[in-house]
């Protein structure tokens, strides 16, 4: 299959209608994998914010306790601290799979024009 990647230097020759409606195709499957992605990177994102506040709930529940006070305290702060991690991490996931949904949206409007210009080299054809 010939190279048609914006940007490739030399003017690429025309795709086929097959080749043109293939690389649509997969342009909407790495779409569809990178929505996929997104949402399950959203979700995570979410969970690991109300764990964040959880662990900071536990913190403030830790003081009031003068028994074990101490001790629950510094667990507190370790579960909190580890879930300030995961919540930037989570959110560093969360950027990279916009990013990732964006380019594959941009490779599947790239892909459908040429899918359309295909058509209608074949159409012009006869």
């Amino acid at each position: 299959m010939p190279n048609n990647e914006s940007g490739a230097g030399a003017d690429p020759q025309p795709l086929s209608t097959a080749e043109a409606l293939q690389q649509w195709r997969a342009a909407e499957r790495l779409v569809a994998v990178a929505r996929r992605g997104r949402v399950a990177a959203e979700a995570a994102a979410s969970a690991a914010e109300d764990a964040a506040e959880a662990a900071a709930a536990t913190a403030e529940a830790a003081k009031a306790a003068l028994a074990s006070m101490a001790l629950a305290e510094t667990s507190a702060a370790k579960t909190a601290a580890a879930s300030k991690i995961v919540v930037l991490s989570t959110h560093a996931d969360l950027a990279d799979a916009q990013t990732d949904e964006e380019m594959s949206e941009i490779n599947e409007v790239d892909a459908q024009a040429q899918y359309r210009a295909a058509t209608e080299r074949a159409v012009e054809k006869g």
